[in-house]
């Protein structure tokens, strides 16, 4: 039976690889690599030949036959991200549990993650925090995500695309008010920044730059949720016409729905309407 090793690779400074992870990627049968051209740069600086083969999202599910298949057969393999920890919003996980459903051995080689060295480099509290990954691309999908997490009881930390960034921050201060924040960006590489401030700062600040651009990661502190505003009309008969309008409800669905917005029962709102 061979062994499956998580090994952690840079960042993106790639003297920041442990000594035990160069033996296991020069020692190891094959190397799954997320994108093999990008690993090829870190195998090439240290000199290492092991054979690679891709394994992302989109091979997953029959890369992961073929190696359990190998790792059945004694063969050893190290699997890799683009950078940081495999698995941590990168491929792995049907991997991984199939080999423990199998009983094949699985052996962490820890190592970088730009979650942690945000983390421990943002000033907010460490001790407790949430690893959240990327928020949803399409806005409704983003603010109701942002409404689970806010009351979550420890610092956050989510990863983001240079491309969505303002938008996601305009959205977390309007869900989570004026929280303290930190983003790190490009971590480990030539022009890393730390920049601090308010959700509301931060969004104001980011806007203004001409172009965003690197691997982002987002901390926040712990806080409370901004409840949204809630804006009905006064006359509960007008509330009643405009709902039946906007969901093409009956009567008696769309009065169950206008007294569960207003917090009040069926009973309350029909009497209310007798008397509107």
């Amino acid at each position: 039976m061979g062994i499956l090793y998580l090994v952690a690779t840079p960042i993106g400074n790639l003297e920041d690889i442990t000594l035990r992870a160069l033996r296991i990627l020069k020692e190891v049968h094959l190397i799954g690599c997320e994108d093999t051209r990008h690993t090829a740069r870190l195998l090439a600086k240290y000199d290492i030949g092991t054979p690679r083969e891709s394994y992302h999202k989109f091979n997953e599910k029959g890369r992961t036959q073929k190696f359990v298949q190998m790792l059945r057969e004694g063969k050893n393999i190290a699997l890799v991200s683009d950078s940081g920890t495999p698995l941590i919003s990168d491929p792995g996980y049907e991997l991984v549990a199939s080999c423990r459903e199998e009983s094949i051995p699985v052996i962490s080689v820890p190592g970088p993650s730009a979650a942690l060295a945000a983390l421990v480099g943002s000033g907010l509290p460490a001790e407790s925090f949430f690893f959240g990954g990327f928020l949803p691309s399409r806005r409704q999908p983003r603010k109701r995500r942002l409404q689970e997490l806010a009351h979550i009881p420890a610092t956050l930390v989510l990863y983001e695309a240079p491309h969505r960034l303002i938008a996601s921050l305009e959205d977390m201060s309007a869900a989570w008010g004026s929280r303290r924040a930190c983003i790190a960006r490009e971590l480990t590489k030539i022009h890393e920044e730390f920049v601090h401030g308010t959700l509301a700062e931060l969004h104001a600040l980011f806007k203004k730059r001409n172009r965003i651009m690197g691997e982002i990661t987002v901390v926040i502190e712990q806080g409370e949720a901004v409840e949204e505003a809630v804006s009905y009309p006064a006359s509960l008969k007008k509330h009643l016409e405009e709902e039946m309008a906007k969901t093409g409800l009956p009567r008696n669905e769309a009065l169950k729905s206008v007294a569960k917005q207003r917090g009040i029962t069926r009973k309350q709102a029909y009497n209310l309407l007798i008397d509107d």
